[in-house]
């Protein structure tokens, strides 16, 4: 499996609690901070619900 790199570029303010419980379970927390997880389902599962917070990249 590859694995992915994802970066919070918006803020979690005014969004569900669903939304800001995804972003914290992915390890978000700050603006602008980066994590790298696994290419699983579950993962990208997640990132789906908080896609218009995010960005993601390809690493190798």
């Amino acid at each position: 499996m590859g694995k992915i790199k994802v970066t919070k570029v918006k803020s979690a303010i005014n969004r569900t609690k669903n939304q800001k419980l995804t972003l914290e379970a992915l390890g978000l927390r700050k603006m602008g901070q980066t994590v790298e997880h696994e290419d699983s389902p579950n993962i990208l599962g997640m990132i789906n619900k908080v896609q218009h917070l995010v960005s993601v990249e390809e690493t190798k």
